[in-house]
């Protein structure tokens, strides 16, 4: 009679949090590390509806073709429910007085100029996270014997535990066990957030909100634009979406997410009437924009910054996206920062040679080798976009009238200097790797 194989696994592996990044995570690993044993927990119910969960999330190219290795792109691309950035347009509301050019600087990137048939994507959160889930719980159902999913099972922490020759982390859930290696992939919002004290982390609070929401644009505007505007409380964007209406049983239309930043303690935006935002959105944005004619209700979040120093800590935990950093939208990377981390902590896996005979001490030290190469391949672009983000969000505090001047002097700058402009747009769709 056979008996049952009790080998340990090549490497057991934990994701904590079913979002975006901690999927995309493990249906990756799931094929290119085929006798893993993986685990991913969530606190959300098993039965919750996430397809209806219409937060926006602007991906980059990047991150489009890396959802397109994992299965899940062309689903969604013929969904209806997504809308590519062909053009992505950057200016500024205040004038720039000492512009030498006819018209007030500006920067624009197009898809065709580089060469590729977009920039990027906008979805919101639930067409993103639902073909995900779907394709995990499949992976599940097909290899049981190694993939888990645990819905309504928050993470309360992870401690190191002995075992034989070597440790590995104990998380603790419903019950308690143990893993060669964990991801954090749930990171939330920074209202939600621990404040990071150092050498642990930064926190700094920029003393901004967010006012989140949809509006509805004429029939002339253009398709596929993504809008970036610096005014004096701070940036505002408008990112495509397909066509809808922007509220429930309103208007179908060509429609656009709005993320609309002003200071906290000066907001012109919370004691105004739907009719006065109209009004001022309209003043905000270039003509190009075209008419605004509708928009939503707005939901308010306070912005900051929460950045983890290290990826790793206890040599076997490692936090990726919004777990280890919390960015300001200006540039809309924080999502796409994070789907790089999951390429780079996949790469740093597959280099090691994971044999099902090795003790606990060996795939210690193989967890270590390939979390060390992962922490140093990805701080360059992390540390960058969060530099970038950092300065400018704060310029926004500071008083110096020089500062919008500045701005838009390197707005300019950048539009007549065509190496520098290919490298913003590589950095836009690719990340600075």
């Amino acid at each position: 009679m056979d008996q049952p194989d009790t080998a340990p696994p090549q490497l057991s592996l934990a994701i904590v949090g079913a979002g975006p990044a901690g999927l995309s995570l493990a249906l990756q690993a799931a094929r290119a590390l085929p006798e893993a044993r993986i685990t991913v927990f969530d606190a959300r119910p098993a039965d919750l509806d996430i397809s209806k969960d219409a937060r926006t999330l602007a991906l980059s190219l990047g991150t489009v073709q890396e959802l397109g290795r994992i299965g899940v792109w062309e689903a969604i691309a013929h969904s209806g429910q997504q809308a590519p950035i062909r053009e992505v347009h950057v200016s500024q509301q205040q004038p720039t007085v000492l512009w030498p050019g006819a018209g007030q600087p500006e920067v624009s990137i197009t898809a065709r100029e580089h060469g590729v048939a977009q920039l990027g994507a906008v979805v919101s959160y639930g067409t993103l996270v639902a073909p995900l889930q779907a394709a995990w719980l499949a992976a599940v159902t097909q290899g049981e014997h190694r993939l888990a999913m645990r819905f309504g099972t928050p993470v309360r922490g992870f401690k190191r535990v002995d075992q034989g020759l070597g440790q590995r982390i104990e998380v603790d859930a419903d019950i308690a066990e143990a893993f060669d290696l964990v991801v954090v992939a749930e990171g939330g919002v920074f209202a939600d957030q621990p404040k990071l004290q150092w050498p642990e982390g930064l926190s700094r609070d920029y003393e901004q909100t967010a006012w989140v929401g949809q509006v509805r644009l004429d029939g002339n505007a253009q398709d596929g634009v993504a809008y970036e505007r610096f005014t004096p409380s701070g940036p505002a964007a408008l990112l495509p979406l397909p066509p809808g209406p922007v509220r429930t049983g309103g208007e179908t239309g060509r429609r656009a997410a709005l993320v609309w930043c002003v200071q906290r303690e000066d907001d012109p935006v919370a004691g105004l009437d739907e009719a006065q935002r109209l009004t001022v959105l309209g003043s905000i944005f270039p003509d190009r924009v075209g008419r605004i004619l509708e928009v939503s209700a707005l939901k308010a979040f306070p912005l900051g910054l929460n950045a983890h120093t290290r990826l790793v800590s206890d040599e076997a935990v490692v936090r990726i996206g919004n777990a280890a950093q919390t960015l300001h939208p200006v540039a809309g990377q924080g999502f796409n920062l994070a789907m790089r981390d999951v390429h780079e902590l996949l790469e740093a896996l597959k280099a090691q040679v994971w044999v099902a005979g090795d003790d606990a001490g060996t795939r210690e030290m193989k967890v270590r080798r390939a979390l060390r190469r992962f922490e140093r391949r990805r701080q360059p672009d992390r540390l960058a976009l969060m530099g970038t983000t950092d300065f400018l969000a704060r310029s926004f505090t500071w008083p110096a009238p020089i500062l919008a001047t500045l701005r838009g002097l390197g707005l300019g700058a950048v539009q007549q200097l065509p190496p520098v402009k290919r490298l913003l747009a590589r950095s836009f769709m690719f990340g600075w790797r």
